[in-house]
């Protein structure tokens, strides 16, 4: 995945969502990622969290799911 400041320059991002159909994360990098149930939060790493502005940085993750591996909707939070 990939977060990009838009217009001006952030010190951090989160990227949170919710596995609609049975969803797990098993390994990730470039992101510190939590889950309670179906609920995901990826924050920035240490080293990936200041952006200036038209800046990006990307994450990503292996998966496992079980049944229908649908699209989860994301929300990104820049701070």
């Amino acid at each position: 995945m990939t977060v990009t400041a838009t217009s001006s320059a952030i010190s951090g991002w989160t990227v949170r969502w919710t596995w609609p159909s049975g969803q797990s994360i098993t390994s990730s990098w470039n992101a510190t990622i939590t889950s309670s149930g179906s609920a995901v939060t990826a924050a920035n790493a240490s080293y990936n969290g200041r952006l200036n502005a038209g800046q990006s940085t990307s994450f990503g993750f292996n998966g496992a799911w079980n049944g229908t591996n649908t699209a989860p909707t994301l929300s990104c939070t820049a701070s």
